[in-house]
Protein backbone atom coordinates (compact mmCIF):
# COMPACT_ATOMS: atom_id res chain seq x y z
CA UNK A 1 0.00 0.00 0.00
CA UNK A 2 1.56 3.34 -1.04
CA UNK A 3 2.41 5.63 1.86
CA UNK A 4 3.43 9.26 2.31
CA UNK A 5 6.89 9.08 3.87
CA UNK A 6 8.95 11.91 5.32
CA UNK A 7 12.69 11.21 5.08
CA UNK A 8 15.09 13.29 7.18
CA UNK A 9 18.65 13.50 5.87
CA UNK A 10 17.30 12.28 2.54
CA UNK A 11 20.00 13.93 0.41
CA UNK A 12 22.88 12.03 2.05
CA UNK A 13 24.44 8.70 1.14
CA UNK A 14 22.06 6.28 2.87
CA UNK A 15 19.13 8.69 2.57
CA UNK A 16 19.31 9.18 -1.20
CA UNK A 17 19.60 5.46 -1.93
CA UNK A 18 16.65 4.75 0.38
CA UNK A 19 14.57 7.52 -1.22
CA UNK A 20 15.22 5.84 -4.58
CA UNK A 21 14.01 2.44 -3.33
CA UNK A 22 10.97 4.01 -1.65
CA UNK A 23 9.99 5.71 -4.92
CA UNK A 24 10.48 2.45 -6.81
CA UNK A 25 8.20 0.76 -4.26
CA UNK A 26 5.45 3.28 -5.12
CA UNK A 27 5.63 5.52 -2.05
CA UNK A 28 5.40 9.33 -2.03
CA UNK A 29 8.52 10.88 -0.49
CA UNK A 30 9.11 14.24 1.19
CA UNK A 31 12.71 15.03 2.17
CA UNK A 32 14.16 17.41 4.72
CA UNK A 33 17.93 17.95 4.95
CA UNK A 34 20.18 20.79 6.11
CA UNK A 35 22.79 19.62 3.54
CA UNK A 36 25.65 19.38 6.05
CA UNK A 37 26.53 15.98 4.54
CA UNK A 38 25.24 16.53 1.00
CA UNK A 39 26.19 18.57 -2.05
CA UNK A 40 23.95 21.36 -3.32
CA UNK A 41 25.10 23.55 -6.19
CA UNK A 42 22.82 26.43 -5.23
CA UNK A 43 21.50 26.56 -8.80
CA UNK A 44 18.54 24.32 -7.99
CA UNK A 45 16.14 23.90 -5.10
CA UNK A 46 16.82 20.16 -5.31
CA UNK A 47 20.17 18.72 -4.10
CA UNK A 48 22.16 17.01 -6.84
CA UNK A 49 21.74 13.54 -5.31
CA UNK A 50 17.95 13.84 -5.36
CA UNK A 51 17.93 15.28 -8.89
CA UNK A 52 19.74 12.13 -9.97
CA UNK A 53 17.35 9.93 -7.97
CA UNK A 54 14.52 11.45 -10.00
CA UNK A 55 16.42 10.67 -13.22
CA UNK A 56 17.08 7.05 -12.23
CA UNK A 57 13.44 6.47 -11.28
CA UNK A 58 12.18 7.85 -14.60
CA UNK A 59 11.03 11.21 -13.25
CA UNK A 60 9.32 10.18 -10.01
CA UNK A 61 9.12 13.35 -7.95
CA UNK A 62 10.84 14.09 -4.64
CA UNK A 63 9.58 17.08 -2.64
CA UNK A 64 12.53 18.68 -0.83
CA UNK A 65 12.87 21.18 2.04
CA UNK A 66 16.14 22.71 3.24
CA UNK A 67 15.37 22.30 6.95
CA UNK A 68 17.43 21.57 10.04
CA UNK A 69 15.53 19.13 12.26
CA UNK A 70 16.47 21.18 15.32
CA UNK A 71 14.34 24.05 13.96
CA UNK A 72 10.94 23.13 15.38
CA UNK A 73 8.91 25.75 13.49
CA UNK A 74 10.36 24.88 10.08
CA UNK A 75 9.89 21.16 10.70
CA UNK A 76 6.31 21.63 11.89
CA UNK A 77 5.53 23.64 8.75
CA UNK A 78 6.54 20.67 6.57
CA UNK A 79 4.29 18.30 8.53
CA UNK A 80 1.42 20.78 8.35
CA UNK A 81 1.80 21.01 4.57
CA UNK A 82 1.71 17.26 3.88
CA UNK A 83 -0.14 14.23 5.19
CA UNK A 84 2.65 12.01 6.53
CA UNK A 85 2.14 8.33 7.37
CA UNK A 86 5.65 7.40 8.46
CA UNK A 87 9.04 9.03 9.13
CA UNK A 88 12.42 7.54 8.20
CA UNK A 89 15.11 9.35 10.18
CA UNK A 90 18.67 9.56 8.78
CA UNK A 91 19.59 13.14 9.73
CA UNK A 92 22.66 12.73 11.94
CA UNK A 93 26.37 13.36 12.13
CA UNK A 94 28.00 9.99 11.65
CA UNK A 95 31.81 9.78 11.95
CA UNK A 96 33.41 7.92 14.85
CA UNK A 97 36.72 9.80 14.83
CA UNK A 98 35.12 13.22 14.39
CA UNK A 99 32.71 12.55 17.25
CA UNK A 100 35.68 12.16 19.60
CA UNK A 101 36.87 15.65 18.60
CA UNK A 102 33.53 17.48 18.66
CA UNK A 103 31.21 15.50 20.97
CA UNK A 104 28.87 18.41 21.79
CA UNK A 105 27.95 18.85 18.14
CA UNK A 106 27.15 15.14 17.91
CA UNK A 107 24.91 15.21 20.99
CA UNK A 108 23.23 18.43 19.88
CA UNK A 109 22.44 17.20 16.37
CA UNK A 110 21.81 13.51 16.95
CA UNK A 111 19.95 13.57 20.28
CA UNK A 112 18.39 17.03 20.51
CA UNK A 113 17.48 16.98 16.81
CA UNK A 114 15.75 13.61 17.14
CA UNK A 115 13.86 14.75 20.25
CA UNK A 116 12.54 17.82 18.40
CA UNK A 117 11.47 15.60 15.49
CA UNK A 118 9.61 13.20 17.79
CA UNK A 119 7.83 16.09 19.56
CA UNK A 120 6.65 17.47 16.23
CA UNK A 121 5.50 14.02 15.07
CA UNK A 122 3.44 13.58 18.26
CA UNK A 123 1.91 17.03 17.82
CA UNK A 124 0.66 16.23 14.31
CA UNK A 125 -0.32 12.64 15.11
CA UNK A 126 2.35 10.63 13.24
CA UNK A 127 3.51 7.63 15.26
CA UNK A 128 5.31 5.31 12.80
CA UNK A 129 9.09 5.76 12.87
CA UNK A 130 12.10 4.04 11.28
CA UNK A 131 15.36 5.01 13.00
CA UNK A 132 18.81 4.91 11.44
CA UNK A 133 20.86 3.35 14.24
CA UNK A 134 24.29 1.75 14.25
CA UNK A 135 26.23 -1.31 15.33
CA UNK A 136 28.36 1.08 17.39
CA UNK A 137 25.67 0.84 20.11
CA UNK A 138 27.11 -2.61 20.95
CA UNK A 139 30.54 -1.21 21.85
CA UNK A 140 33.30 -3.81 22.20
CA UNK A 141 31.60 -7.10 21.24
CA UNK A 142 31.44 -9.71 23.99
CA UNK A 143 30.93 -12.42 21.36
CA UNK A 144 30.63 -12.67 17.60
CA UNK A 145 28.48 -12.60 15.56
CA UNK A 146 26.50 -9.86 17.30
CA UNK A 147 22.80 -10.55 17.87
CA UNK A 148 20.19 -7.92 18.70
CA UNK A 149 20.13 -9.21 22.29
CA UNK A 150 23.81 -8.29 22.76
CA UNK A 151 24.09 -5.66 25.55
CA UNK A 152 24.20 -2.06 24.35
CA UNK A 153 25.55 1.10 25.92
CA UNK A 154 29.18 0.24 26.52
CA UNK A 155 30.02 2.51 23.59
CA UNK A 156 33.58 3.48 22.73
CA UNK A 157 32.86 6.88 21.14
CA UNK A 158 30.36 9.80 21.29
CA UNK A 159 28.80 8.85 17.93
CA UNK A 160 27.87 5.42 19.26
CA UNK A 161 26.66 6.93 22.52
CA UNK A 162 24.42 9.36 20.62
CA UNK A 163 22.79 6.42 18.83
CA UNK A 164 22.49 4.43 22.05
CA UNK A 165 20.97 7.35 24.01
CA UNK A 166 18.46 7.95 21.19
CA UNK A 167 17.43 4.29 21.22
CA UNK A 168 16.82 4.59 24.97
CA UNK A 169 14.66 7.68 24.34
CA UNK A 170 12.68 5.72 21.73
CA UNK A 171 12.16 2.81 24.15
CA UNK A 172 10.89 5.17 26.86
CA UNK A 173 8.60 6.88 24.35
CA UNK A 174 7.06 3.58 23.27
CA UNK A 175 6.59 2.54 26.91
CA UNK A 176 4.84 5.81 27.68
CA UNK A 177 2.49 5.87 24.68
CA UNK A 178 1.17 2.72 22.93
CA UNK A 179 0.44 4.66 19.73
CA UNK A 180 4.12 4.57 18.79
CA UNK A 181 5.55 1.90 16.48
CA UNK A 182 9.32 2.21 16.08
CA UNK A 183 11.83 0.12 14.12
CA UNK A 184 15.47 0.81 14.88
CA UNK A 185 17.82 -0.53 12.21
CA UNK A 186 21.34 -1.10 13.46
CA UNK A 187 23.59 -0.73 10.41
CA UNK A 188 26.96 -2.28 10.18
CA UNK A 189 29.11 -0.59 7.46
CA UNK A 190 27.25 0.74 4.37
CA UNK A 191 29.40 0.91 1.23
CA UNK A 192 29.08 0.77 -2.55
CA UNK A 193 26.81 2.79 -4.80
CA UNK A 194 23.82 2.47 -7.10
CA UNK A 195 24.48 0.25 -10.13
CA UNK A 196 23.99 3.18 -12.51
CA UNK A 197 26.97 5.04 -11.03
CA UNK A 198 24.79 8.16 -10.80
CA UNK A 199 24.56 8.32 -7.00
CA UNK A 200 27.07 7.23 -4.38
CA UNK A 201 28.98 8.32 -1.30
CA UNK A 202 30.28 11.90 -1.59
CA UNK A 203 31.57 13.04 1.80
CA UNK A 204 32.21 16.72 2.43
CA UNK A 205 35.92 17.19 3.07
CA UNK A 206 38.15 14.29 4.04
CA UNK A 207 36.28 10.97 4.13
CA UNK A 208 35.77 9.49 7.59
CA UNK A 209 34.88 6.02 6.28
CA UNK A 210 37.08 3.41 4.62
CA UNK A 211 35.51 2.76 1.21
CA UNK A 212 35.18 6.38 -0.01
CA UNK A 213 38.76 7.04 1.13
CA UNK A 214 40.03 4.02 -0.82
CA UNK A 215 38.01 5.16 -3.85
CA UNK A 216 39.53 8.64 -3.71
CA UNK A 217 43.04 7.14 -3.54
CA UNK A 218 42.26 4.90 -6.53
CA UNK A 219 40.94 7.82 -8.59
CA UNK A 220 43.93 10.01 -7.71
CA UNK A 221 42.32 12.52 -5.38
CA UNK A 222 44.38 11.34 -2.41
CA UNK A 223 47.89 9.97 -2.25
CA UNK A 224 47.45 7.08 0.15
CA UNK A 225 45.15 5.48 2.71
CA UNK A 226 46.00 5.54 6.39
CA UNK A 227 45.17 2.19 7.95
CA UNK A 228 44.45 2.88 11.62
CA UNK A 229 45.85 0.01 13.65
CA UNK A 230 47.73 -3.09 12.49
CA UNK A 231 48.06 -4.87 15.82
CA UNK A 232 44.45 -5.90 16.49
CA UNK A 233 43.65 -9.51 17.34
CA UNK A 234 42.52 -10.26 13.78
CA UNK A 235 43.96 -12.46 11.01
CA UNK A 236 46.07 -9.65 9.49
CA UNK A 237 46.11 -7.23 12.42
CA UNK A 238 43.75 -4.70 10.83
CA UNK A 239 40.17 -4.01 11.91
CA UNK A 240 37.43 -6.37 10.73
CA UNK A 241 33.98 -5.04 9.84
CA UNK A 242 30.72 -6.26 8.31
CA UNK A 243 30.32 -4.26 5.09
CA UNK A 244 26.86 -4.07 3.52
CA UNK A 245 25.98 -2.85 0.04
CA UNK A 246 24.07 0.43 0.21
CA UNK A 247 21.27 -0.90 -2.01
CA UNK A 248 20.77 -3.92 0.27
CA UNK A 249 20.61 -1.49 3.19
CA UNK A 250 18.09 0.73 1.41
CA UNK A 251 15.92 -2.29 0.61
CA UNK A 252 16.01 -3.17 4.32
CA UNK A 253 14.26 0.14 5.05
CA UNK A 254 11.52 -0.65 2.54
CA UNK A 255 10.96 -4.00 4.29
CA UNK A 256 10.83 -2.23 7.68
CA UNK A 257 8.18 0.18 6.39
CA UNK A 258 6.16 -2.71 4.97
CA UNK A 259 6.28 -4.34 8.39
CA UNK A 260 5.18 -1.13 10.14
CA UNK A 261 2.33 -0.51 7.70
CA UNK A 262 1.07 -4.08 8.15
CA UNK A 263 0.20 -3.22 11.75
CA UNK A 264 2.08 -6.26 13.08
CA UNK A 265 4.61 -4.13 15.00
CA UNK A 266 3.86 -2.12 18.08
CA UNK A 267 6.31 -0.55 20.46
CA UNK A 268 10.08 -0.65 19.92
CA UNK A 269 11.76 -3.24 17.66
CA UNK A 270 15.39 -3.50 16.61
CA UNK A 271 17.08 -5.32 13.71
CA UNK A 272 20.68 -5.71 12.57
CA UNK A 273 21.35 -4.90 8.93
CA UNK A 274 24.58 -6.50 7.73
CA UNK A 275 25.81 -9.50 5.75
CA UNK A 276 26.87 -11.69 8.64
CA UNK A 277 30.57 -11.83 7.78
CA UNK A 278 33.53 -9.55 8.38
CA UNK A 279 36.35 -8.33 6.14
CA UNK A 280 39.59 -6.74 7.30
CA UNK A 281 40.76 -3.35 6.06
CA UNK A 282 43.48 -4.99 3.98
CA UNK A 283 40.98 -7.44 2.44
CA UNK A 284 38.83 -4.48 1.36
CA UNK A 285 41.90 -2.70 -0.06
CA UNK A 286 42.78 -5.82 -2.08
CA UNK A 287 39.22 -6.26 -3.36
CA UNK A 288 39.01 -2.60 -4.39
CA UNK A 289 42.38 -2.77 -6.15
CA UNK A 290 41.10 -5.73 -8.14
CA UNK A 291 37.79 -4.03 -9.01
CA UNK A 292 39.44 -0.77 -10.05
CA UNK A 293 42.59 -2.27 -11.58
CA UNK A 294 44.44 0.46 -9.68
CA UNK A 295 47.02 0.23 -6.93
CA UNK A 296 45.65 1.55 -3.64
CA UNK A 297 48.66 2.82 -1.70
CA UNK A 298 48.37 2.65 2.08
CA UNK A 299 50.42 3.08 5.23
CA UNK A 300 49.93 1.46 8.61
CA UNK A 301 49.52 4.00 11.42
CA UNK A 302 48.48 3.99 15.09
CA UNK A 303 45.01 2.96 16.17
CA UNK A 304 42.28 5.60 16.07
CA UNK A 305 40.43 6.57 19.29
CA UNK A 306 37.06 4.82 19.62
CA UNK A 307 37.75 1.95 17.20
CA UNK A 308 37.37 -1.75 18.02
CA UNK A 309 39.01 -4.89 16.59
CA UNK A 310 36.10 -6.81 15.04
CA UNK A 311 32.40 -6.38 14.47
CA UNK A 312 29.99 -8.39 12.35
CA UNK A 313 26.31 -9.17 12.56
CA UNK A 314 23.98 -12.03 13.20
CA UNK A 315 21.24 -11.20 10.69
CA UNK A 316 18.83 -14.05 11.47
CA UNK A 317 16.15 -11.82 13.01
CA UNK A 318 15.83 -9.47 10.02
CA UNK A 319 15.47 -12.47 7.72
CA UNK A 320 12.82 -14.04 9.95
CA UNK A 321 10.70 -11.00 10.81
CA UNK A 322 11.33 -8.52 7.95
CA UNK A 323 11.83 -11.05 5.16
CA UNK A 324 15.11 -9.31 4.29
CA UNK A 325 18.63 -10.57 3.62
CA UNK A 326 21.64 -8.91 1.99
CA UNK A 327 22.24 -10.22 -1.55
CA UNK A 328 25.41 -8.40 -2.67
CA UNK A 329 28.98 -9.40 -1.74
CA UNK A 330 32.27 -7.52 -1.33
CA UNK A 331 33.21 -7.79 -5.02
CA UNK A 332 29.98 -6.09 -6.09
CA UNK A 333 30.34 -3.46 -3.35
CA UNK A 334 33.79 -2.54 -4.68
CA UNK A 335 32.76 -2.64 -8.35
CA UNK A 336 29.79 -0.34 -7.74
CA UNK A 337 31.77 2.06 -5.53
CA UNK A 338 34.47 2.27 -8.22
CA UNK A 339 31.89 2.77 -10.99
CA UNK A 340 30.52 5.74 -9.04
CA UNK A 341 33.94 7.21 -8.26
CA UNK A 342 35.47 6.89 -11.75
CA UNK A 343 32.37 8.48 -13.32
CA UNK A 344 32.28 11.19 -10.64
CA UNK A 345 35.93 11.74 -9.63
CA UNK A 346 35.00 14.91 -7.74
CA UNK A 347 31.67 13.59 -6.50
CA UNK A 348 28.45 15.48 -7.22
CA UNK A 349 30.35 18.73 -7.71
CA UNK A 350 31.54 17.46 -11.11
Amino acid sequence: MPLNILVTGGAGFVGSHTVLELLNAGHTVYCVDNLCNAYASGASKLPESLKRVQEITGGKEVTFYDVDIRNRDDLLAVFRKHKVDCVVHFAALKAVGESCRIPLQYYQNNITGTSVLLEVMAEVGVFKFVYSSSATVYGEPRKLPITESHPTGNCTNPYGKSKYFTEEILKDLCESDPRWSVVSLRYFNPVGAHKTGRIGEDPNGEPNNLMPYIAQVAVGRRERLKVFGSDYDTPDGTGVRDYIHIVDLAEGHVHAIDKLSSGSISGFRVYNLGTGRGYSVLEVVAAFSKASEREVKYELVDRRPGDIASSYADVTLAAKELGWTAKRGLEEMCQDAWNWQKNNPNGFAG
